[in-house]
């Protein structure tokens, strides 16, 4: 049986009860949709939306979290709907006058959060012919993530709204969960498991193993190592009475991050903290590292060991380097266990295991697609190499965007290739790290194979529901006996177990609450907020002009939620502009010391005390006096060059919402005089001419950004303006005798070099 419907593609899909009676209840409230990975989220969307397409005036806005989603979800679309035509796709290479365009053009506008983020911020578009938002991966809506500032302009732009929450795995904190509710105001779950009567005909069987590996006794010697170096830095700590005593066999990083907390407290909190103090920072911080090498070689093998220690050696090398890393350097046992494992010849014992599972697999069924996980590069560029070898086995890495070091990443471009060379087969085992977790939409995956267990259970049902889509599955997960690999494993069961356990007693609150009522408020354990941002669109139009690499801070949320007009530009000088006179460069403490012992710093400085008579240093954030090594006598010194002898303002705030209301305040006070535009001196000159004309007549002395247009439209060219006379030049409005006087002399007076 089929899904029947005027706007989708006959006989193409498959009429599932559960789906259908998900979409008709999410047509009355907005609904957060938890489903198991390969259960038919998206086609619970499609019926939603094709409802809206009755009313003309009705958008559509469907968001996914990356470029390789939105593409999925847009051929989707387009292949189920009868008129393809009204869909269209964003992502940042389209460019704003473009997605305009196609805003104006199409129904349903298929994008990645940022973008939107981005075009409301500039105000290039708007929220009010939208009747409905689908939100996928909808665990994201959180914090200061992107679904969040679109969900909190939606409520400010349109009175009659609706929004769809899609996800497999929503995590088992419940305050999270509401959290999530409470931004995208959803007002009714629909929960369904594997064994719900609805669900359970459509589930193919998953068969989950795991594997114990033994580690091989050659990896003895340098773990000894390792460890003696640790129980060093242990025992010194210990001997400092910080914590409860730590020792090999009972530390965990866990432990550690919780040292490292408390460390940074006792500085932030001690008046003229004892350089003891300082030094139990750094050897915490070394003794993190070092269990980080053990952790590498138990769960990883030699290959990624090697690699982290090599990045060690360089990081202590380096001029910036950290001083956990020089003592670490400098230690015998650490040396020779890099010696050591130089030497060995045989990496971690889950390589050829992973081989023989694949191998058997192929032989079994040679048209098999298998996905290798792994938490790291590395690991992921060593498992390419020896599948390699294997016959009929044709693997390929796919990791993220960011670049590490020498790797350079996959940008979204080459994912989306790799995934559609996969699904031809062109590929048969794609070795992958997290960024394959989310919404890889690959339904022939016969077997999902993990290297190590990972403590998210989110992430866990991420990685599992790559396979069993359409055709039974398995996943084997491989565990190092003995090793951080079963804690990580027993974690994440118990969370999913507590997670299913949360989300019943949620589904049973709620229908107990509401009854046939979805409407009701959704009940919360979560303090409401204490404050309310103002209005979307401003009572008083003041303009500030931000630097591009600013556009995704919570700083330009804050300002354009607060009602600023927010001009996001490439700035050659600065970070923020306010006026002609006013630039601002931000940092937060951790930038800020950076920057310092890198010695970028005072050329920044420089830089901005050159172009704007009164450049001011934002510094914000707390711990500028605890976070790094460096003595209060070095650190005062530079604040006081940067004040005094550069003559650059400094202002301190605790967090970004902070930062934007001192910014609010600036321009504010600034632009009192509403006629005056903020002027572009300070930016790279724009690609328009007629603003690089501006950006140089700006520049003369006594000439405002007013004066500069009104100079060039007097005379016509920045020639004209130069060749002109003291009395032509006086002739302009605004321009006496005396500037004209002046600005002849500066047109006429000879250069000499300083």
């Amino acid at each position: 049986m089929f899904i029947h419907h005027e706007c989708i593609q006959p006989n193409a899909l498959e009429a599932r009860e559960y789906q259908q009676h998900i979409a008709a209840a999410a047509e009355n409230a907005s609904t957060l949709v938890v489903l198991p990975t390969g259960m038919g989220k998206t086609i619970i969307a499609l019926l939603l939306l094709v409802q809206h397409l009755k009313d003309p005036a009705n958008k559509i806005l469907f968001l996914a979290p990356t470029k390789p989603l939105v593409n999925q979800h847009t051929t989707f679309l387009k292949k189920f709907l009868r008129d393809p035509s009204i869909v269209t796709m964003f992502t940042g290479e389209v460019t704003p006058e473009k997605r305009l365009e196609l805003w104006q053009q199409h129904r349903i506008i298929v994008s990645t959060p940022q973008v939107i983020e981005n075009d409301l911020i500039a105000k290039r578009l708007d929220l009010a012919s939208i009747s409905l938002i689908i939100f996928d991966e909808t665990h994201r809506a959180i914090g200061n993530y992107s679904y969040v500032f679109i969900a909190d302009i939606y409520r400010r732009q349109r009175d009659q709204r609706l929004c769809l929450g899609m996800t497999a795995s929503p995590g088992n904190d419940l305050p999270k969960i509401l959290d999530v509710c409470k931004n995208l105001e959803i007002r009714n779950i629909e929960i369904r498991t594997t064994t719900d009567p609805d669900v359970r005909p459509y589930v193919h069987n998953l068969d989950i193993q795991w594997k114990e590996i033994p580690l091989p006794k050659e990896f003895t010697a340098v773990l000894q190592l390792l460890r003696k170096a640790l129980a060093d830095r242990l025992r010194f700590i210990n001997d400092l009475k910080l914590s409860e005593p730590l020792t090999t066999a009972t530390v965990n990083r866990k432990k550690l991050l919780e040292l490292q907390e408390h460390i940074q407290q006792r500085l932030r909190s001690t008046p003229n903290p004892p350089r003891q103090l300082f030094t139990a920072a750094s050897t915490q911080n070394a003794a993190l590292k070092i269990y980080h090498a053990i952790e590498l070689l138990q769960t990883q093998g030699v290959s990624a060991l090697r690699n982290y220690l090599q990045r060690i050696l360089e990081e202590a090398a380096s001029k910036g380097g950290s001083k956990a890393s020089r003592d670490l350097v400098k230690d015998p046992n650490i040396l020779e266990a890099i010696a050591t494992s130089k030497g060995m010849t045989i990496d971690h014992p889950k390589i050829p295991e992973i081989a023989a599972i694949v191998r058997t697999q192929f032989q079994q069924k040679p048209s098999s697609k298998i996905i290798v996980f792994t938490h790291y590069r590395d690991t992921a560029n060593v498992m390419v190499h020896h599948l390699s070898t294997l016959p009929a086995v044709k693997p390929v890495r796919f990791v993220g965007q960011a670049g590490k070091g020498a790797d350079k990443g996959l940008t979204q471009r080459e994912q989306i290739e790799i995934i559609k060379k996969f699904e031809a087969g062109d590929y048969n085992v794609l070795i992958a790290t997290s960024v394959a977790e989310e919404g890889l939409d690959i339904p022939s995956t016969d077997l999902v194979i993990f290297y190590e267990p990972v403590p998210s259970e989110i992430r866990t049902i991420q990685r599992r529901g790559r396979t069993a889509r359409k055709m039974p599955g398995k996943a084997i997960i491989l565990i190092a006996k003995d090793t951080p690999d079963e804690a990580y494993y027993w974690t994440s069961r118990h969370k999913e177990k507590q997670m299913h356990t949360e989300l019943e007693a949620l589904r049973t609150s709620l229908r107990r609450h509401f009854g046939s009522t979805p409407q009701n408020p959704l009940p919360t354990t979560i303090e409401e907020r204490q404050t309310k941002l103002s209005e979307y669109q401003p009572k008083e139009q003041i303009t500030i002009i931000v630097d591009y690499r600013e556009s995704r801070s919570p700083v330009v949320r804050h300002l354009a939620s607060s009602g600023i007009n927010v001009q996001v530009q490439d700035l050659d000088i600065g970070d923020y502009i306010v006026s002609q006179r006013i630039g601002i460069e931000r940092k937060t403490t951790d930038d800020f010391l950076s920057s310092l012992l890198e010695g970028k710093l005072f050329q920044q400085i420089k830089n901005i005390r050159q172009t704007f008579s009164r450049p001011i240093l934002i510094i914000e954030g707390e711990g500028l006096l605890t976070k790094r090594n460096i003595t209060h006598a070095s650190l005062f010194g530079s604040l006081a060059s940067i004040l005094i002898d550069f003559g650059v303002a400094i202002l301190c705030t605790t967090s970004p919402q902070e930062t934007g209301d001192l910014l609010i305040a600036i321009a504010r006070r600034e632009q009192r005089d509403s006629t005056k535009p903020v002027p572009i001196r300070g930016e790279k000159w724009a690609a328009k001419p007629s603003e690089q004309q501006q950006f140089v007549i700006e520049g003369l002395p006594s000439i405002s950004v007013v004066l500069a247009k009104r100079l060039l439209e007097h005379f016509g060219s920045i020639r004209a303006i130069i060749n002109a006379t003291v009395e032509e030049l006086s002739e302009v409005h605004g321009i006496g005798r005396q500037t004209a006087e002046e600005l002849h002399a500066l047109f006429s007076q000879e250069y000499i070099s300083s």
